[in-house]
């Protein structure tokens, strides 16, 4: 009778399993094709952007949607870089401002983690939550004492009116600390033995092991900045010196939209923005996991 009871309880047992993972497996089929289907759905308005790029005026609201256009347009690409409007003009600014404030904000970032999560120095936790508070302030608020400071200064109309503050950011000192924080103490206690000063305990051990932290705070840094339209527009005055935002603007009239050429426009600079994501997408999950930022 015992041997019979254990041979039942091991019957149950192993069917229980096996229903577990078949639900278990119905959800993951469930769960992804759930997924599936909100991807198409996001990815939806990048496909008619580049449908439309290669349209002529004439085909763009035509209903139903023509998805693959029946004449490919490649003069539009020709007219956006090299017409009226030289797009390669908004391209170089918007990558000598992204490319210069992200190394900035990378450096300094990394060096304020660094000194709140590891240097011992009277006040540090109240002076990081103090300048933890400020991310409570909007940054439209700063608008008008930066531009009245920048004028003072003589920045206006400058790239240096966008670079400059983007190279200090709270939030990428956020970062940095919180991923410095999870090393070991031990590392450091090791470098300090060796002989290591503050500087190069920084440059030589722990920075080369914040590179999945790193990756996150470019990719996020370089998004912002690329696609920011606030800034220039209020400290930017001449068409020479606008960035890829303010410069699509060129192809809104006032009798209308050059919607073909706008579209050109944006799927050209969406190539930066995909190279970097593609190169730097494996240490992202990782950074935001491992500095906290869950949930």
């Amino acid at each position: 009778m015992e041997a019979t009871n254990k041979m039942e309880k091991t019957a149950n047992f192993i069917n229980k399993r096996i229903r577990s993972k078949s639900v278990s497996f119905t959800m993951k089929v469930f769960v992804s094709i759930l997924m599936g289907l909100f991807a198409l759905v996001m990815i939806i308005p990048f496909l008619w952007m580049i449908s439309t790029s290669f349209k002529v005026n004439g085909e763009v609201f035509d209903y139903p949607i023509q998805w693959i256009p029946t004449q490919w347009n490649l003069d539009n690409y020709k007219k956006v870089w090299t017409g009226a409007n030289p797009f390669y003009i908004y391209y170089f600014n918007s990558l000598k401002i992204t490319v210069l404030t992200v190394a900035g904000n990378l450096f300094t970032s990394a060096m304020a983690g660094f000194a709140f999560a590891r240097l011992q120095f009277k006040g540090r936790n109240f002076l990081f939550l103090l300048y933890l508070s400020t991310m409570m302030i909007p940054s439209q608020v700063l608008l008008v004492p930066r531009f009245i400071l920048f004028d003072t200064m003589k920045l206006i109309n400058t790239h240096y009116s966008l670079i400059l503050p983007g190279m200090f950011t709270v939030f990428g000192t956020f970062l940095m600390r919180q991923f410095f924080s999870t090393l070991p103490g031990e590392l450091l206690e090791a470098a300090k033995v060796d002989g290591a000063g503050y500087w190069r305990t920084f440059w030589q051990i722990c920075l080369p092991l914040t590179k999945p932290a790193l990756m996150t705070l470019l990719i996020l840094t370089f998004t912002w900045h690329w696609n920011d339209y606030e800034q220039p527009l209020i400290f930017l005055r001449d068409k020479a010196l606008y960035t890829i935002p303010l410069g699509l603007t060129s192809y809104v009239e006032e009798f209308g939209t050059d919607y073909v050429l706008s579209m050109a426009a944006s799927v050209s600079a969406l190539i930066p923005l995909l190279i970097v994501v593609v190169i730097c997408q494996k240490w992202f999950v990782e950074g935001i996991t491992s500095s906290g930022l869950k949930g």
